[in-house]
């Protein structure tokens, strides 16, 4: 911990003061050329994002990452406090971060007038270098540049002229750190406009007051993409002012998002070391959003966050600890028949097109499980035909047959052993699994049971019926003759 000391013992010290894109570059270099990650939890911007990222840095630019939501774009910009020196001398009691080599403000440059090389200096650690602010319509030019304070003119006795009765916004008290701005075209244009100095020559005015205050500020700006916001969008002047804009985007492979999901995922300890996914549940769950992000019925344009895999993966894990406290267990496997849980995770995260409206959101939802199902089925077992020929056997020709004279009726509550014992009965999927999944662990190739049968009804080869208990599963002809 710094302790509080003079200007001079600062000089004496041997302390170099720096820009604030100076400081940023010289500890990114140093932690690249020491082979350390910069961004840490950012799982695949290793090759797109990042190298961008380091380039927007070294070029002393202020940043604008532009992508759709759930893509980590305030994570990224808070990750970059960490490329902050640990420590920052300030005059002390200055409002807005002086430095004691070039002081800005009229306070900084009084007490150094007055006490020169024995004015009292303090230290800013770098958690406190981070000033975030979300761009909503209220937002006015007095929060982010500064205003006029007639209490501190009422009591200092100061007419409204002198810069001593101002009160600082947001940028100004930003002064030598990094000011992060959100969701920048929420922001109001005419808002917009007021930073136009402040990012090209440094200066601001408030209320009448010329004021050249050099602010160092290395600005961040996150936005969505302009062509599908109605909210608003990013001025043209500003955007011309922002150095780099670099694009986001969701993970590309199932691997990277399963990562992200498990870094993000609020799951407790115990939980974990009750409740065990099997690696193609997890695999399934990303599945969903990758199939929602190419669904006819989910906007694209509006995106489909990560968000929705972290609370699906949470409503997952709290549907397995539900059955343990109900069957009075203590340990417990996630199943397919759990992924009804993650229905609202999905409907709150998407948003549909005209169609997806006509047909539900807990519709769609259903649909975009259902093709993840299929996804997965697909890569460990033989494709189901549409068509059959009569007397030709199929690798669920048997399994059918089975269903033609028994049904399964699968509950939530049931035991992993009382769940198991009745997939297992089923002699045919038992073989089914083993010809085509004898390499998994034995949790997926449980799960590859419950994989199959709900493969067969999505491609209508059984029936599914369900309520809020259980799953039972029959053969197509015997229900269509039982609706008959």
């Amino acid at each position: 911990m710094k302790n509080d000391s003079t200007f001079k013992e600062l000089k004496n010290s041997g302390y170099i003061d720096k820009t604030i894109s100076e400081e940023i570059q010289a500890n990114l270099i140093a932690k690249i050329k020491a082979k350390e990650p910069v961004f840490e939890g950012l799982w695949g911007y290793e090759d797109s994002v990042v190298p961008q990222l380091k380039k927007a840095i070294l070029a002393g630019h202020h940043i604008n990452l532009l992508g759709l939501r759930g893509q980590a774009k305030t994570r990224i910009a808070r990750s970059m406090v960490n490329l902050l020196d640990e420590y920052m001398p300030i005059v002390k009691g200055s409002e807005i971060n002086d430095s004691p080599f070039s002081p800005i403000s009229k306070y900084a440059r009084d007490l150094i007038a007055e006490y020169g090389d024995e004015t009292p200096i303090s230290w800013v650690h770098r958690s406190q270098r981070f000033f975030e602010k979300l761009a909503t319509p209220d937002v006015n030019v007095a929060d982010l540049i500064g205003d006029i304070d007639p209490i501190k003119a009422a009591t200092l006795k100061l007419p409204y002229s002198d810069e001593r009765v101002l009160h600082y916004g947001m940028i100004p008290r930003a002064n030598r750190s990094i000011f992060v701005l959100n969701e920048l075209p929420d922001l109001q244009a005419r808002i917009q406009v007021s930073l136009f100095n402040i990012l090209q020559e440094g200066d601001i005015q408030i209320r009448g007051f010329q004021l050249r205050m050099p602010l160092d500020i290395q600005f961040v700006f996150t936005a969505n993409p302009e062509d599908y916001t109605n909210r608003g969008s990013i001025v043209t002047p500003l955007k011309d002012r922002i150095g780099s804009q670099i694009f986001t985007h969701y993970p590309k492979t199932i691997a990277l998002a399963r990562q992200i999901t498990e870094q993000e995922a609020l799951i407790s300890a115990e939980d974990k070391s009750q409740i065990q996914i099997p690696d193609l549940a997890k695999d399934l769950l990303e599945e969903v959003a990758f199939a929602a992000r190419d669904s006819e019925y989910v906007d694209a344009k509006s995106g489909v966050s990560a968000r929705l895999t972290i609370s699906a993966m949470e409503n997952l894990v709290a549907a397995a600890k539900l059955r343990l406290i109900e069957s009075d267990t203590e340990k417990t496997t996630v199943r397919l028949l759990d992924f009804m849980s993650i229905i609202p995770s999905i409907t709150g995260k998407i948003e549909l097109v005209y169609e997806g409206e006509q047909e539900g959101a807990d519709y769609v939802a259903k649909i975009l499980i259902d093709k993840a199902v299929m996804v997965q089925f697909e890569t460990l077992f033989p494709r189901i035909s549409k068509l059959e020929k009569e007397g030709i056997k199929t690798p669920y020709t048997d399994l059918i047959k089975w269903f033609n004279k028994n049904h399964l009726e699968l509950n939530y509550t049931d035991t992993d052993e009382e769940f198991y014992a009745k997939l297992n009965s089923i002699t045919p999927l038992v073989t089914a699994v083993e010809e085509n999944a004898s390499g998994l662990s034995k949790e997926d190739q449980n799960f590859c049971k419950e994989l199959v049968l709900w493969a067969l009804t999505i491609s209508k080869k059984l029936d599914k019926s369900e309520n809020q208990m259980a799953f039972t599963f029959d053969s197509a002809d015997m229900s269509q003759f039982l609706r008959n």
